[in-house]
C-alpha cells in the first residue's frame, strides 16, 4: 500500500466496495477526503485522539465548504443539462478534474498535518479513525462503514 496519502487514497479508492461506501457516506454528511485520511492513518498504525480528530477536521471543513462543495454543487447541477449540451459537457468535465484537483490539495494538507505523529501505535487507540471522522453519517450508514473497514481487511 503507497505511504502518500494521496497514492493511498486512489489505490484504495479503486478496491471494491470502497467508492460506493464512501458515495453513501458522503451523502449522508460525511467527508470523503476526511475517510480516506482515516483509512490511510488506520493503515499506517497512527494512534487516533479526539485532538487529531480535531485537527484533521478543522482543516477539512473549511476547504470542503469554500471550496469542494461549490465546485461539486455547479458540476451537479448541470449534469442534466449537459446530457444534450456538448459545450457545456467539457465545461463540466473541467470542473470535474478541478474539484479533483482541490480534493487532491485537501489531501496534501491533512497529509501534512499528519507528519508528525508517530505510526505503529493502533494498539494504543481507543478510537477509531472511520467511525470518529465519519461522525453521524457513519451512525446512519453503518453498513458502509463496515465496508471502508474490510477494505482495509478489518483494521479500524
Amino acid at each position: 500500500m503507497p505511504s502518500d496519502l494521496w497514492s493511498f487514497a486512489i489505490h484504495f479508492y479503486q478496491r471494491e466496495s470502497v467508492e460506493t461506501a464512501c458515495l453513501q457516506l458522503q451523502d449522508a454528511g460525511a467527508d470523503v477526503c476526511l475517510l480516506l485520511a482515516g483509512a490511510w492513518l488506520t493503515q499506517l498504525g497512527v494512534a487516533c485522539d479526539e485532538e487529531r480528530v480535531v485537527c484533521l477536521k478543522e482543516i477539512a471543513e473549511p476547504w470542503q465548504r469554500q471550496v469542494v462543495g461549490p465546485l461539486r454543487d455547479v458540476r451537479q447541477s448541470w449534469r442534466t443539462q449537459a446530457q444534450t449540451d456538448d459545450c457545456l459537457h467539457g465545461l463540466r468535465e473541467q470542473l470535474k478534474a478541478l474539484e479533483l484537483a482541490a480534493e487532491r490539495q485537501l489531501l496534501l494538507r491533512l497529509e501534512s498535518a499528519a507528519q508528525p505523529w508517530p505510526t505503529g501505535q493502533q494498539a494504543q487507540s481507543t478510537h477509531d479513525w472511520l467511525e470518529e471522522l465519519a461522525g453521524a453519517a457513519g451512525t446512519r450508514q453503518p453498513a458502509a462503514l463496515r465496508m471502508l473497514r474490510d477494505a482495509l481487511g478489518g483494521k479500524g
